[in-house]
């Protein structure tokens, strides 16, 4: 579940302040914080906003009206056909979530809209990359179509190397690897969730730390595989519990209890 982070959004030494502080808080899980810190009153701006607030729905299963309506601002301020294309891949991604978590089924919604994206945004184009991301997502998740998802993945994957942005390719490494994985496919699936893992820790992306931990860990043999879930663990209480959804997968089984 990652969001674009390039040069210039804080994850650099040589970036302004505004945008380290954005990145450190959004890091840690204050999404609304972070949100808070930037006005609206430009294209850029009002879409970084709103793209936060809608992370924000990745993580915590929470605040969708919040984000709806820093969208809809995002939507109203957007002039040229990158801006409308941003806050359509970000109407998509909002949509996706949406049906993700069972909120509401807006599917229909979230392709049209990661459609409309790929007609204003074209190849290339920095925010492509990103498009190319949460069209694999709704390939694997909502189309189940691993093929799909394997090819838009991989677009991404080069786009993301392309255009120096890190944090997306920690996501590119990590969905392609839990593809290797379900297709018992253990070397290749343990090399992406360790990219993935080293990008996250480089960049002290701690929200997607304990999920790239846990991911990791599943393609390991005991005492590693625990000690990495043990690790996902400390960082799951260290930031409240978020991302809501890794709970079920930090939970030990109860004493007794069959396994598989």
């Amino acid at each position: 579940m990652a969001h674009t982070a390039m040069s210039g959004d804080g994850t650099t030494a040589d970036d302004d302040p505004l945008q380290t502080a954005v990145w450190r808080l959004r890091s840690r899980a204050c999404w609304a914080d972070a949100a808070a810190l930037l006005e609206p009153a430009s294209p850029d701006a009002a879409l970084q906003r709103a793209s936060l607030l809608v992370e924000r729905c990745l993580y915590t299963e929470a605040g969708w009206e919040e984000a709806e309506d820093a969208l809809r601002t995002a939507e109203a301020l957007a002039h040229s056909d990158d801006d409308r294309g941003a806050a359509a891949c970000e109407r998509g991604y909002l949509a996706y979530a949406a049906t993700l978590f069972g909120v509401r089924d807006r599917a229909d919604e979230a392709r049209a809209a990661l459609g409309r994206a790929a007609a204003l945004l074209p190849p290339g184009a920095a925010g492509r990359a990103l498009l190319d991301f949460r069209r694999g997502l709704i390939a694997e998740n909502l189309t189940r179509s691993p093929q799909a998802a394997r090819a838009a993945y991989r677009r991404a994957h080069a786009g993301a190397t392309a255009h120096a942005d890190p944090l997306l390719l920690s996501g590119t490494w990590r969905h392609l690897a839990g593809l290797a994985l379900r297709e018992g496919e253990l070397a290749e699936a343990r090399h992406g969730f360790a990219e993935s893992l080293r990008i996250r820790e480089e960049l002290g992306y701690l929200v997607g730390t304990a999920p790239a931990l846990v991911s990791l860990a599943d393609t390991e043999t005991e005492p590693e595989a625990s000690r990495l879930r043990d690790e996902a663990r400390r960082l799951f209480r260290l930031l409240g519990g978020v991302p809501t959804w890794l709970s079920r997968h930090l939970t030990p089984p109860a004493p007794g209890a069959a396994t598989a």
